[in-house]
Order: structure tokens, then sequence, then C-alpha cells
């Protein structure tokens, strides 16, 4: 990775005088947000760990009827520790090791809420179309080696943990799923949601081993606030975002799994416009690095057999309602980024713009009704 950029921001404040840093801040990511007091401890453990820590805060307007309802958002951004040749076991318990000692460190900065990346215990080996021996890191939802390690951790610090991971669905036939498990600030299993969409381009060849979820658009009510978890791909369909909101979400998260060559420019675009059109805070999270497999593969789009995907460009942040967003974490380097957020931003941003009540609902239902019927004719008037 030494040829690839640390960062977006790193380039700006290198060349910028600080007048001008400050505008095309504002430019880029609306009101600026206010940088987080963060233990000299906190700080320290993320050095002699390797990885980037950070911390911002998201204000809203004090209001007489409601006190603030201030939540400390978590993202873990990270590479894969051993090679994707390692033995399964090997490979699981060195993740394991390596974001659980990110995650005490979030847990001893305050975090209540925490999100992993898409599929955290696993290289993302969905490009090889290989089913072994890829298919062996897939575990069940409810009671795998990975919620009870996170379950310890969740109840130890009172933080509700989301973890996307690949599942083995034991009661419907062994199949597999894409999915995020959540659990509460007890420690307990509170549910799980499935990836809506699965992507088929380039070397995303997910279809292979999943298909789309049916669980639908679940919100999670926890004594922090109302989540959702939007898997990967589906932030590129608006509706998915919506329907999140039409629940009643605060927060929505966005694990995934994505390289610079396909998707980096709508990758700082996506999650925050979703955050502005629903009223919501989002959260952009994913992974890091370069992950090189033993076999070549290729995806029938007329380029040269190769062993990697590409690179995973990390750069996770917070969207607000109000249209701003924090800076991103490194392109290239294990980080975690911590958010302080008052989620009474939701209403105020709600009773500003007026979004959902003008959303018209009533109008989609009527045409996506018509519009899913076979007979259905696109109402073009020439």
């Amino acid at each position: 990775m030494s040829g690839e950029l640390t960062s977006l921001e790193a380039v700006l404040e290198k060349h910028l005088p600080e007048d001008e840093l400050a505008e095309v801040r504002r430019i880029l990511y609306g009101k600026p947000a206010k940088g987080l007091e963060l233990s000299e401890e906190s700080i320290n453990r993320g050095e002699e760990g390797g990885y980037e820590v950070a911390g911002w805060r998201m204000t809203a307007d004090l209001e007489e009827t409601r006190p603030p309802r201030k939540v400390t958002l978590a993202l873990i951004q990270n590479q894969i520790v051993l090679p994707t040749d390692a033995p399964i076991v090997d490979q699981i318990t060195a993740l394991h090791k390596r974001v659980g000692s990110i995650l005490e460190n979030a847990g001893k900065s305050g975090a209540n809420i925490v999100c992993l990346q898409e599929a955290w215990t696993m290289p993302f080996a969905f490009c090889t179309r290989e089913k072994h021996p890829w298919t062996q890191f897939a575990e069940p939802a409810e009671t795998g080696a990975t919620t009870a390690f996170l379950s310890e951790i969740a109840a130890k610090y009172r933080m509700v943990i989301i973890s996307p991971i690949l599942e083995r669905d034991e009661d419907h036939g062994d199949i597999l799923w894409n999915t995020a498990v959540i659990i509460d600030h007890n420690g307990k299993f509170l549910g799980k949601t499935r990836k809506n969409h699965i992507p088929r381009v380039g070397d995303f060849n997910e279809s292979t081993y999943y298909s789309e979820g049916n669980t639908g658009h679940r919100v999670f009510g926890t004594i922090y606030g109302k989540l959702a978890v939007n898997i990967c791909y589906g932030r590129h369909h608006p509706q998915n975002w919506m329907m999140y909101g039409v629940n009643g979400a605060e927060i929505v998260f966005n694990p995934s799994a994505t390289v610079g060559a396909l998707s980096e420019p709508m990758w700082p675009i996506e999650a925050r416009n979703a955050a502005i059109a629903n009223s919501y805070f989002t959260c952009a999270i994913n992974r890091v690095g370069t992950e090189q497999f033993p076999r070549e593969f290729t995806s029938a789009d007329g380029k040269p057999a190769h062993k990697d995907f590409g690179h995973f460009y990390g750069s996770s942040y917070v969207a607000a309602p109000d249209g701003s967003r924090t800076p991103g974490l490194s392109r290239t380097k294990d980080g975690l980024l911590l958010v302080e957020v008052d989620l009474n931003l939701c209403r105020q941003i709600k009773d500003k713009w007026c979004f959902r009540m003008t959303q018209r609902l009533d109008l989609y239902a009527e045409s996506l009704t018509a519009a899913v019927k076979l007979d259905y004719k696109p109402d073009v008037h020439q």
C-alpha cells in the first residue's frame, strides 16, 4: 500500500493554507464537526496497536422540552491479519484478537454502539467463486463462536455491537447468508438482519455464495436509540435506505467491503445523501488493505487473471441529517472512529426541511404497485 494516498484530508492539510482549508472543509463536510476529547490512554493504545484513533462531536440545538440524547458511536476498520492460505481457525482467531483489542479501546473510550466491517471474521473471498475453503468461515448468527466472543465484550462495557458475518443457517438447510448480528448492551443476542442487495459487478461474485436477504428492513430498539444495518451494496439503492427511515431508524450503519477502482468516487456521497434524505445519522465502514488469494480468478470482463480484489480503501465516516459529516479514517491503516452524536438532531432536521412530511409514500406505493405487474407500461407521454 506504499503507493496509496493516506487520506484526502492529509493531502488538503499538507497543501492548503489554514484559512482556505477551513473553507474547503465547510464545502466538503458541511457544518464542521467538533473535536471529541480523547484520553491519552486511548490515543496510546492506538499507537501501540498500530491503528488510528480519531474522535468527533456532532451537536444539536438545545431544547426546552427534551434533554440532549448524546450517544457515542464507534466504527472499526481493519486489514486481515494472516495470509489467506493460513488455517481457517488461525485466521479467525487472529482477527478476534486484533479486533477484540480495538473493541476494548472503544469500550474504555466510552463507546455506546460499535459497528464492525462487512464479513469481518474473514478475508473477502467472494471474488474467487471457490466454495472451499471460504465457506468454512461461516457460523450460526445466534450461537456462533464470534457472537459468543463479542457478547462478553458487549456486556463488559455495556456496548451494543453490530457484527457482520458470513452466516450458516442451520435451521434452514445449512444455507449461507450475508448477515449482521446485533448484540445488546447486556451481551444478549438482540437479532439479525441480512443483506438485501447482492452485487454482480466486477470481482464481486457474491451470488455464488448467498442470495438476497429475507429479513426486510428491520430496526432494532436499544437503550441508546433505534438502529438499522444496510449492508454494503444496499447503499446504492435509495429505496433501501428509505425503508429503514420509514421503520423509525435514527442511526443506519453501512458495513462494507469495497475497492477504490470500483466505487471510491461514490463512497463519500451515498451514506451522506441517505442521512440527508431520511433525517437520520449514517455510518459508513469499509475494510482496509489488499488481500491476496492463493489462486488466480477472473470475472468475465476481459481483464487478465489476478489474485487480488484491489485496494480496500477504508475511509470510514459518520454523516448527520443536516448534511454534515466527519472526516474519514485513513485509506491505508486500521482505525477506530469515535463520534458523539445528539439524536435530537434527527427531529430538528425533520422540522426544518420537512422531507418526511413531503415524502409522498402514498404516491410511491401506488406507482410501484403498478410497476411490478407483468402488464405494466411506463407512463411516457409523447
